[in-house]
């Protein structure tokens, strides 16, 4: 692959495939900080594998297949090299207007409530309630992940059943306290 195909390959599929980036290193961080610096990591190894990409997966799934892993093996980069990174994007988790109504308060509220019971869970399930969140069919997810559609659902069916258990159980703590 030449350098001018592989730079706008990796463009286009950077601009349609951004939000899987946001979402997968959001997912995986507990700092706005750690996030930039996931995001980055991602991006860089996209790049750096896309010239290996075969076609035997769709774009989709083979950048979302090196999200998962990038983040599933980040914590045992090295630091430093991280540090020196320069940002190829910058990472927005939520778009903030100057003024904000309630509904979209609320709703940043909900979200932060979801992505802190995600982050409970076992970094294996984070990943498939990331590609469910992403509306990926089970075969996309068996794909990404490298496991039966099978078992993709029994999975799914037990990362749910804790994250209602996890949701549940935020707003039960709350009321107890004011009582």
């Amino acid at each position: 692959m030449q350098d001018k195909d592989h730079k706008a390959i990796f463009t286009k599929w950077l601009e349609e495939h951004r939000s899987s980036v946001i979402k997968v290193a959001r997912a995986y961080t507990l700092t706005n900080d750690e996030c930039q610096d996931l995001a980055q990591e991602i991006l860089l190894q996209a790049w750096r594998s896309l010239p290996k990409f075969q076609g035997k997966a769709t774009p989709a799934t083979w950048f979302y297949r090196v999200a998962l892993h990038t983040a599933m093996n980040w914590h045992r980069k090295d630091q430093p090299r991280r540090s020196r990174q320069e940002p190829w994007l910058e990472v927005q988790t939520l778009a903030v207007e100057s003024t904000d109504s309630s509904e979209q308060i609320e709703q940043r509220e909900l979200i932060q409530q979801l992505y802190e019971a995600i982050h409970q869970l076992p970094k294996t399930d984070v990943a498939l309630v990331l590609l469910y969140l992403d509306d990926m069919s089970y075969r996309e997810m068996a794909g990404v992940l490298g496991i039966s559609e099978s078992n993709v659902g029994v999975k799914l069916n037990r990362a749910k059943k804790t994250l209602a258990r996890l949701l549940d159980a935020a707003p039960a703590e709350v009321k107890s306290d004011e009582s």
